[in-house]
């Protein structure tokens, strides 16, 4: 389950960092904290055009879900896609023809203690930038939603976590499909089979080593804006 995302990074240090181009670099603005369930914009790298970087609406939309995709989101939550059943229903065609990956440097899960739900920030330490995160990229599915208009949808994997991942996320123990960086470009290869994709995804997760700790549950309030770098910092728990 990965609802939450953060990516902080200017769009200059993403470009430099993938050594990929921003499709529509106006559209782009860094985020500490967002929410799926708004159906925002997500940064994503299409299998078909590998060098760009293009918004893309977050929560995947088949193409007979176009029609009306207000009415979509309140029937369908796809804003995540378990890889168990990548190959079942909606995503099927995707799995095979429209793999992506998708930007970030952090996101939240939920972590259980005495019955209350405490969001866990999650990030891979380095020292290549200055806020001491690095970027990385999940694997997903995308849509479009119009192609001449360069209009997409997206979804992220996820999986059974490891161990890590289950101290974290502790009650339904799973987590988003972060893949290494050394598999992006046969992510990416369009001869890739069923059992194939599969594969990869099981023992494609990132070999860098993740960090979490807890913040504040403000992330959970729709109230409040939480788009600013105070939801990064760590609180103490009982």
């Amino acid at each position: 389950m990965c609802y939450e995302t953060a990516l902080t990074k200017n769009g200059k240090q993403i470009q430099e960092f993938f050594q990929k181009e921003l499709a529509i670099p106006l559209e782009f603005e860094p985020y500490y904290h967002l929410s799926g369930f708004s159906h925002p914009n997500l940064q994503i790298v299409k299998m078909d055009e590998p060098e760009k970087i293009y918004p893309a609406n977050w929560g995947f939309v088949p193409t007979w879900g176009t029609k009306d995709i207000p009415a979509f989101y309140k029937k369908y939550n796809t804003l995540n896609t378990k890889s168990e059943t990548l190959f079942n229903g909606l995503s099927k065609e995707s799995a095979l023809n429209k793999r992506c990956l998708i930007i970030a440097d952090g996101f939240f899960e939920p972590h259980q203690k005495a019955g209350v739900s405490l969001p866990y920030f999650c990030h891979i330490p380095s020292s290549k930038f200055d806020d001491g995160r690095d970027l990385f990229m999940f694997g997903g599915i995308y849509s479009e939603i119009e192609k001449d208009s360069n209009l997409f949808s997206v979804s992220i994997l996820t999986m059974e976590a490891n161990s890590f991942f289950s101290e974290i996320h502790n009650v339904k123990k799973r987590q988003p499909f972060v893949i290494d960086e050394e598999l992006y470009d046969e992510w990416f290869n369009p001869n890739l089979k069923e059992e194939n994709v599969l594969e990869l995804i099981k023992h494609g997760f990132t070999s860098k080593e993740f960090s979490a700790y807890p913040v504040s549950r403000d992330l959970y309030k729709r109230s409040i804006d939480t788009n600013n770098p105070e939801i990064l910092k760590a609180v103490v728990t009982d």
